[in-house]
């Protein structure tokens, strides 16, 4: 991530401890490090931070804020369930295409760290868990799926988009860009979506 002076203080924080984080780790990162590498003073980073713990957890919240924002504009401009539940598959794997050193804090780095941090990472995760149950519902109510149990169907495509983009974090493969294809056949199929629908959506 690329920070400037014009940068507001708090932003220029989660810059650096991104950078630090990803490169360093979590129990290897110190915050007088952030404070260096943000070009703030220690006093400016506890202002907005009380603790390392808190910086972690701010970047959980912003990585998950820019994703949410994201689906939602998105989505928002599609008229169907299954469409909006299909362009919420690209979005996600976009965005942390985009946002690889965040993906990385996010899906990896909370895990392991304790029970609060492990608090902090299924609380996120159950706020996708429930967008997509809130658009395979749609898509229910509308018809484009037949009935079925949105809640574990929510579940299992959660783990699948978790699992690949943890494997390319740690690998590097396979990329977002090649793995959007076959997962998005892999689930679509998953609720009952036509090879025929598929196709149309993949060509849209």
């Amino acid at each position: 991530m690329t920070t400037s002076k014009n940068t507001p203080v708090r932003q220029r924080i989660l810059d650096a401890a991104v950078e630090r984080f990803a490169r360093d780790g979590y129990h290897n990162t110190k915050v007088a490090d952030i404070v260096e590498d943000s070009g703030t003073s220690k006093g400016g980073v506890y202002f907005h931070f009380p603790s390392k713990q808190d910086i972690f957890f701010g970047l959980v919240d912003h990585f998950a804020n820019i994703l949410e924002t994201r689906l939602s504009e998105a989505i928002a401009q599609e008229e169907s369930g299954v469409r909006r539940v299909n362009t919420a598959l690209s979005i996600c794997l976009e965005t942390f295409a985009e946002y690889k050193k965040l993906a990385k804090i996010f899906l990896v780095q909370a895990t392991g760290l304790g029970s609060v941090f492990e608090d902090k990472r299924r609380e996120i995760h159950h706020r996708f868990i429930k967008l997509i149950q809130k658009h395979l519902d749609e898509a229910v109510r509308e018809g484009d799926l037949l009935p079925i149990d949105t809640e574990v169907a929510s579940y299992a495509w959660m783990g699948a988009i978790n699992e690949v983009v943890i494997e390319w974090v740690y690998t590097g493969h396979p990329e977002p860009t090649r793995a959007l294809p076959a997962l998005r056949a892999i689930l679509l199929r998953s609720v009952g979506i036509s090879e025929e629908r598929i196709r149309q959506l993949e060509s849209s």
